[in-house]
């Protein structure tokens, strides 16, 4: 009987599903991003976080625990180095999942998952400059105008100005 044993097993053997999670946790801490099925994104996220929480506090005993895990050199000095500074702060929720849709194969739903301080787009904190919305399409063409003729002349008067000083030279 199955009673109480709700993680997923993900179609595959304990063992199988620990080598497996190992390394996508592995590639987690050194890309920040990765692209995978949303099942195995929700795994990862339990799998990954208590490691992190486990980083934060850099100790020969936090070290050795999180290596059993991964067993990975590189991951280890990049989880307890740059990744362990980051979220020095942050109570808990290091990962986010953002759902990309279906893939074509079979339709499996497809999501990354990433670090949460490392995205430099979400971190952003400046507020947008509200437009007023025009009616008239000429206003923008107008705008646009004067920025592409700037940017055609200066390319026009790079290279003419190249080729006489390396005349120069060569006439004295």
């Amino acid at each position: 009987m199955r009673h109480n044993k709700k993680f997923n097993h993900l179609g595959r053997t304990a063992s199988h599903r620990e080598a497996l999670l190992a390394n996508q946790a592995i590639s987690l801490i050194m890309h920040k991003r990765i692209t995978t099925t949303l099942a195995k994104a929700k795994e990862l996220k339990k799998y990954v976080e208590p490691l992190i929480t486990k980083a934060k506090e850099d100790s020969t005993n936090s070290r050795r625990v999180v290596f059993s895990y991964l067993q990975n050199k590189e991951a280890i000095k990049e989880l307890f180095g740059t990744v362990a500074e980051k979220v020095g702060d942050r109570p808990g929720g290091y990962t986010r999942i953002i759902k990309l849709g279906y893939r074509q194969g079979d339709a499996a739903q497809i999501c990354f998952i990433e670090l949460v301080d490392f995205d430099p787009d979400m971190a952003k904190t400046e507020t947008k400059k509200k437009s007023t919305r025009r009616s008239r399409r000429s206003g923008a063409k107008a705008e646009t105008a004067p920025a592409a003729e700037a940017a055609v002349a200066e390319t026009a008067e790079a290279p003419v100005e190249a080729p006489a000083a390396e005349e120069a030279p060569k006439a004295e």
